[in-house]
């Protein structure tokens, strides 16, 4: 059928593909039942007579055919829709097997056979990253004709032992995936479409490569040691060729021993509240060497390499450059979906992602596991600045979470109890009580969403905002209740009265914390154009001064209830004088405070005298972006009474001589130079203050020449750039 109008077939069209896709693939499709018997009617000729009467446009459709089920429609037999459809290759893997597409063994010369071996690893290797990264299983680890028919591999104890641990690494990397709930972001990664991920004897595979390894070593120190050459001529060689031997074995050892460690790795993180993080990262330092062994091995294998090579030597997906042998993309696609237009990642780039991952599973290991909640929080931030892929987000979460438990150890309640009155409370009454156990599922719930990756982080940070809000108004209605009820008041409501107040002033805080991280986030996804960043800066400003406050209340909460528990009596005068030392983080968080002011400050000045510099947009108004940005700040009352009209009212009036007299940017300048001392032993926080300063000092250098140039000068052009920060801008004054 090649008519126009065939592009869409109603919906009950569809059973002709899935029928279609699972016959090709050696699955008898189930006849139409009649009554007792079953009859197959065959509607070809329908089907033709149909696109020949049909014109361009036109389709067949029922009487309950709409508009809006043409938006679903399938075309069948459209390769790009059609996952029964196939442009070329074998349509099954019995035909592709049929075909000598994946032999056993590779070639009767022993040398090639080796040389295949090695390009199937290192295809595999480049198709499990692509994997990682998104792409259909079907389509890329599981493209290999080896691992759908493994038992016919039993005879090639290299090739069999190495296919059986990349089917066991993959289904235990799709279970963290899948546990970890964080699959709902790139959603094809955990669909497995029947593929055999689980078979029996997957629980040897380990054995069974240590025992090829171990061959494989003996024969490379016999090929290292002259004196043994004896022992060598005992030992049936891996290839033919006595001068090669010895850069087989090597390449062939690191490729077995790199997924070796990696499975050993994988099963570490796996262990229950942390126990094997430490030895996960022994095997992490032994992974990335074997990483660069393989990587060294490339030289070696291209000189020697005899295959047929592939087209573009950049793109090539093993270290030999010849095109690995037993892999088809086509075979086995029997996915609800349209098969995919993919490209297998290149073998350099997939030891670069390995190398990566590793890296940042690393990072995951060397977590102390922190009981504060805070510590626990800013290193989720700080981890997700390197941009992790998937997989490691994935054990980061678990790891964190488990059985409803932070790190399957600490109960959400001493958690909470922690946070909010720096210390645990083993009551029972406390522990039941509903605010708490309400407080312990939004907990649960920010870490999960901070573990996913920016995009789908902030989208969900906006939702969650109305949670924490609306157990805040609980909170505050609760304390209003207890305190018209202060003249009958006991000594428990006394104390619950207490309790109330200390988890409304956290929860706010905790609000206020999560709306920063929103509004920042933006900036790192590059959601803003120029002509908002005043508005969202100024936004920001508000929330973090919100923010501050309430961390400040919670300090001094809490050195009130500690006064008030120690047995010793102090001068209230004395006390009163002594200045309350602030953490380094309240300090730190002063410092973004003077920024985001500085410059809302400065982008409103720009606008109110230099004409030039702002220029409307044509598709909507500044208040309708303002509420596009804002939206799920504002129905959380996030914060309470902000609007655009009072962005606007306080806008209007800034000028350049009240920005130079309050000095935003030298303030922030001096209070980053005095946490240096506090942060000297944390390279990440020096690192960021050395940021912060920098942000500062242009700004202040940029605002002394643009009020020695004069602001009206038509000449002088200010633009902004994220050089030194991703969030916080620096701006550019040039000449036109």
């Amino acid at each position: 059928m090649s008519r126009g109008g065939r592009n869409q077939i109603e919906r009950s069209s569809r059973y002709a593909r899935f029928e279609r896709g699972m016959e090709s693939n050696g699955i008898p499709p189930s006849p139409i039942s009649s009554g007792e018997q079953s009859v197959w009617v065959d509607v070809s000729p329908l089907l033709e007579a149909a696109g020949n009467e049909l014109k361009e446009g036109e389709l067949i459709h029922g009487e309950n055919f709409s508009l809006f089920a043409a938006m679903s429609a399938l075309e069948i037999m459209d390769p790009k829709m059609d996952a029964g459809m196939e442009k070329f290759g074998y349509r099954s893997v019995e035909e592709a097997i049929e075909n000598g597409a994946a032999p056993i063994p590779f070639s009767t010369d022993k040398t090639t056979d080796i040389q295949c071996i090695i390009d199937v690893m290192d295809h595999l290797l480049s198709c499990e990253a692509a994997w990682h990264k998104g792409y259909p299983l079907a389509q890329t680890v599981f493209s290999c004709i080896y691992l759908l028919r493994l038992e016919r591999t039993s005879s090639h104890a290299l090739l069999h032992s190495y296919c059986r641990m990349i089917r066991t690494t993959c289904n235990s990397v799709l279970s963290v995936v899948s546990d970890a709930r964080t699959h709902e972001e790139e959603d094809l990664f955990i669909m497995a479409f029947g593929l055999p991920l689980k078979g029996e004897g997957d629980k040897k595979c380990l054995s069974m490569l240590s025992a090829v390894e171990e061959t494989i070593a003996r024969q490379l120190r016999a090929c290292k040691n002259p004196t043994k050459k004896k022992v060598l001529g005992d030992m049936e060689p891996l290839q033919s060729n006595p001068d090669l031997e010895e850069g087989y074995c090597k390449a062939l050892l690191s490729r077995i021993r790199f997924r070796k460690y990696y499975y050993h790795v994988l099963m570490c993180m796996r262990k229950a509240q942390g126990r094997g993080l430490e030895l996960a990262r022994k095997h992490i330092a032994s992974c990335l060497a074997e990483l660069a062994s393989i990587y060294g091995s490339s030289e070696f294998l291209m000189a020697n390499a005899h295959g047929i090579r592939q087209a573009v030597i950049e793109d090539r997906t093993t270290a030999s450059g010849c095109q690995p042998i037993g892999f088809h993309t086509g075979l086995d696609n029997v996915a609800p979906t349209p098969p995919r237009a993919i490209k297998i990642i290149s073998w350099k780039k997939a030891l670069e992602y390995f190398e990566k991952l590793l890296q940042d599973l690393d990072i995951i290991c060397s977590f102390r596991l922190d009981p504060l909640l805070e510590d626990v929080l800013q290193f989720v931030v700080q981890f997700q600045k390197s941009q992790p892929d998937l997989v490691a987000r994935a054990h980061l979460q678990l790891l964190l979470v488990q059985d409803g438990k932070l790190y399957g150890r600490d109960p959400l309640s001493d958690v909470i109890s922690r946070a909010a009155l720096s210390q645990v409370i083993k009551d029972q009454s406390f522990q039941k009580n509903e605010f708490i156990i309400q407080l312990g599922q939004l907990v649960i719930n920010l870490l999960k969403i901070l573990c996913t990756n920016a995009a789908w982080q902030r989208r969900k940070l906006g939702k969650i905002l109305q949670d924490w809000g609306a157990t805040a108004a609980q909170l505050q209605l609760s304390s209003k209740r207890e305190v018209d009820n202060v003249l009958n008041i006991r000594v428990e409501e006394e104390e619950s009265m207490k309790l109330s107040k200390h988890l409304l002033c956290w929860t706010e805080e905790q609000t206020y914390w999560i709306a920063g991280r929103f509004l920042m986030l933006g900036f790192e996804l590059e959601l803003y154009s120029p002509s908002e960043y005043c508005m969202v800066y100024w936004y920001l400003y508000i929330v973090m001064f919100k923010l501050l406050e309430k961390a400040q209340l919670r300090i001094v909460q809490t050195n009130d209830s500690s006064k008030k528990k120690g047995k010793k009596k102090r001068d209230p005068l004395k006390d009163g004088a002594k200045e309350i030392q602030y953490p380094s983080h309240i300090l730190l968080l002063q410092c973004y405070i003077n920024l985001s002011e500085g410059l809302a400050m400065m982008l409103a000045a720009l606008s109110n005298e230099n004409s030039n510099f702002e220029k409307p947009s044509i598709f909507n108004t500044e208040q309708e972006r303002f509420i596009q940005h804002f939206e799920l700040l504002q129905k959380a009352h996030v914060p309470e009474g902000v609007s655009y009209i009072m962005f606007k009212d306080l806008m209007n009036h800034v000028n350049f001589s009240t920005i130079m007299r309050y000095n935003y940017f030298g303030a922030a300048q001096l209070i980053a130079r005095d946490l240096k001392g506090r942060f000297s032993g944390d390279p990440e926080k020096m690192s960021e203050l050395r940021r912060v300063e920098q942000v500062a000092e242009h700004n202040k250098i940029a605002l002394n020449v643009i009020c020695q140039a004069g602001i009206k000068d038509p000449s002088l052009k200010v633009s902004f750039e994220f050089t030194h920060h991703a969030c916080f801008a620096i701006a550019v004054v040039k000449r036109s």
